[in-house]
């Protein structure tokens, strides 16, 4: 009867432990499936679309649509690639392929008279690496 016994909980052991292997072994597929882009972790060639956008949408647009606060008082329309492009009130925002030379750039890490986002809380480095990385790599619409 021990032996029965015995062999119930093996049995029963193999079995947890098949359906553990098998469920971690779906859910590591799975992830494997899944694109997971990291934020501030943009590899390769930068994109408008997939990089830039994001961060425009989460962190800018609140002021920076038309209509909004920021629109209003600079003329600078962040809500599409060419509203970037055509700049604002005081000239164009973006130099494509001159980080350093663009007023995005200086606005966004502290280095003009007002800070972006005004009134928040900087935006993270790792997003503003990408931003810069983007004008760097020509400010593409891609």
């Amino acid at each position: 009867m021990i032996a029965a016994i015995k062999e119930r909980i093996m049995k029963r052991g193999n079995v947890t432990l098949v359906s553990v292997v098998a469920v971690g072994l779906s859910l590591a597929g799975s992830l494997a499936l899944t694109p997971i882009r990291d934020a501030c972790a943009a590899q390769g060639q930068t994109s408008y679309s997939e990089d830039i956008a994001p961060i425009f949408r989460g962190w800018c647009a609140s002021c920076h649509a038309p209509g909004g606060e920021g629109e209003k008082a600079s003329g600078l329309d962040l809500s599409t690639y060419e509203s970037l492009m055509k700049g604002a009130k005081f000239g164009p925002m973006v130099i494509p392929s001159k980080p350093d030379e663009s007023s995005l750039m200086a606005l966004i890490e502290g280095k003009a008279k007002l800070r972006m986002p005004f009134q928040h809380k900087p935006l993270p480095a790792c997003l503003r690496l990408n931003i810069s990385s983007w004008i760097f790599e020509g400010a593409k619409n891609n």
